[in-house]
């Protein structure tokens, strides 16, 4: 494959040819058969085209590593197809995408459904704690308790045949690709942006969803200027298989009547709909015209600016140690403190952590290993959770510590192993 060429993504066309074209994207650990019962109503107005994420239904499995890379994607693979403009609903981190092409491709979609969606999905300490927890044990952790967070206690029990299909879907996708896309979602966070969605907006919910539920809802329909919110009772989080009949009579409401038509850059003008309240089909796409490619501008060494690394350090210090500690070490800044703490976050972690010389993972190993020499076995807990989170597993990090043991000293690296112990235990036994 080629390294320029982007991924397409394992898909299905259901409906007429001629028809206006409506995507239905899926929630993490699902396949495109989480739609099977809203396909034979849509596709009596629509061509329903569904996709699956990158490793899961036996999609190939080429990660994804944000929510960017899988909106284009997707959007590479309606190309293909000449599918210029479309409908959108997306269920969790389809909903995620659907988001992604309101604000990054506005010309491209005419009407947007949003389901048990959130405009930023928990923390990221709880989607990076996850991909520790894949890394180490698979994904069978993860599948078990699919269930309890998709449906409610009442429908797993009376349909037997469906959970064991839920746990079947997580388990058979690729590990790889599921991390992935957990630190997709851990680096997502568009609640800024909400007032930028410019397209009608359905935000649908289920009551009983603890996952994304009512209150990310709300959030949702108070930043998107044109958006109306449902909520459907007796529903968890993946409520189009919990509740089709309600979920799909209201996709065909919101789609039929909420299609904006193509606004056309030439004239200034959106057209009018030769049907109104009809969906219409957009027009063959235009043959792509070559763009002159300009250099960008190089700044002379009197006129370039150094930038503060501050900001990039606050940052790297998040995504490797985690909000929750970065969090409690500032908190606990005083007058004091507080000019420590921002000499580490501006040279230590802006200057050195950001680095392109070495990846996060090699970082890790070398962090250890000076941690142990010079026995700080209070900094050796953080950054045994950091080097999870940059993806060494515990037998790595064993290995780590065994090397540390030959050049260290065995007291030093005996004291580090019980640290490291504790926190893989922590980090790595999955929550029932």
């Amino acid at each position: 494959m080629s390294e320029t060429t982007t991924p397409a993504l394992q898909y299905r066309f259901d409906g007429p040819e001629d028809a206006p074209v409506l995507i239905l994207g899926p929630s993490l650990g699902t396949t495109w058969h989480m739609w099977d019962r809203q396909v034979p109503d849509l596709v009596k107005q629509w061509r329903v085209f569904r996709f699956d994420l990158p490793g899961h239904g036996g999609a190939h499995a080429y990660p994804a590593g944000s929510v960017g890379d899988l909106t284009d994607r997707l959007l590479a693979t309606l190309d293909r197809f000449g599918v210029q403009r479309f409908g959108y609903a997306g269920c969790a981190l389809g909903g995620a995408v659907g988001m992604e092409l309101a604000l990054r491709h506005p010309d491209r979609l005419a009407s947007l459904a949003l389901i048990a969606a959130s405009p930023r999905f928990g923390s990221a300490d709880e989607f990076r704690q996850r991909g520790v927890i894949v890394r180490t044990n698979g994904l069978d952790p993860i599948a078990r308790t699919s269930p309890d967070r998709w449906f409610t206690s009442g429908f797993a029990a009376a349909q037997p045949a469906i959970t064991d299909w839920a746990v079947q879907m997580v388990r058979t996708t690729d590990p790889g690709c599921y991390i992935a896309a957990c630190e997709a979602l851990a680096a997502f966070d568009v609640r800024a942006e909400l007032a930028s969605v410019g397209v009608p907006t359905l935000v649908l919910v289920g009551s009983d969803d603890q996952v994304t539920g009512p209150a990310e809802a709300r959030t949702l329909v108070a930043g998107i200027p044109d958006a109306r919110l449902a909520v459907v009772p007796g529903a968890s989080h993946l409520v189009p298989v919990e509740q089709p009949a309600a979920v799909t009579d209201l996709l065909v409401r919101h789609f039929s009547t909420a299609w904006q038509p193509a606004f056309d850059s030439a004239t200034g003008q959106t057209a009018i709909p030769a049907a109104p309240g009809k969906p219409v089909l957009a027009a063959a796409p235009p043959q792509p015209v070559p763009i002159a490619e300009i250099a960008p501008a190089v700044p002379t060494p009197q006129t370039a600016v150094r930038t503060d690394p501050y900001d990039a350090g606050i940052k790297v210090r998040r995504e490797v140690l985690g909000d929750a500690h970065v969090d409690g070490v500032l908190a606990q800044a005083d007058d004091f403190s507080a000019d420590f703490q921002e000499l580490l976050t501006r040279y230590a972690w802006g200057e050195i952590w950001d680095r392109p010389g070495l990846d996060r993972r090699s970082r890790s190993v070398a962090s250890l290993t000076a941690l142990v020499a010079g026995g700080h076995l209070d900094e050796l807990a953080s950054h045994t959770r950091a080097a999870l989170r940059n993806g060494l597993t515990p037998s790595e990090i064993k290995e780590v510590l065994l090397q540390a043991a030959v050049y260290c000293g065995v007291p030093a690296a005996g004291s580090a192993f019980k640290v490291a112990q504790q926190v893989i235990r922590e980090e790595t036994t999955p929550t029932e």
